[in-house]
């Protein structure tokens, strides 16, 4: 039997754009870790989330992400743009984990974002697609 094709819902690009990221709605073991803000990057990005590289704050957050309890709030500034977009995600599959240096790779979906942000990530997508 054939796979059939990957469906997205939003085009998406390769953009390495650094994410600063704090964890939101999880059981807190320890709340210090879990509110802190952290730095990541993007692999790929869209209209409708991010796969984001970077580390979390304790191993025992993994069950909340693949589970879908844990939500973000993201904020990431795009290339020749300066206002940076804010938004809130929920991650949608865990790729990696490393557990020696809690380092990941999560794809996120976003939940709240604006549509004036979502917009703006959607023109950088056509712009990064366009032949130079």
């Amino acid at each position: 039997m054939p796979l059939e094709p990957e469906r997205r819902d939003f085009v998406r690009v390769a953009a390495d754009i650094i994410v600063r990221y704090r964890f939101r709605s999880v059981p807190r073991k320890d709340a210090d870790a879990t509110d802190k803000v952290l730095s990541g990057a993007t692999t790929n990005l869209s209209g409708g989330g991010l796969l984001l590289r970077g580390p979390i704050p304790e191993i025992s957050i993994v069950t909340q992400l693949v589970t879908g309890k844990a939500t973000l709030d993201v904020e990431l500034t795009l290339p020749s743009d300066p206002r940076p977009i804010m938004a809130k995600a929920r991650c949608a599959w865990v790729e990696t984990v490393e557990e020696e240096t809690l380092r990941c790779h999560l794809g996120l979906r976003f939940t709240e974002i604006t549509a004036e942000d979502k917009e703006r990530i959607f023109r950088y997508v056509i712009r990064v697609q366009m032949p130079v």
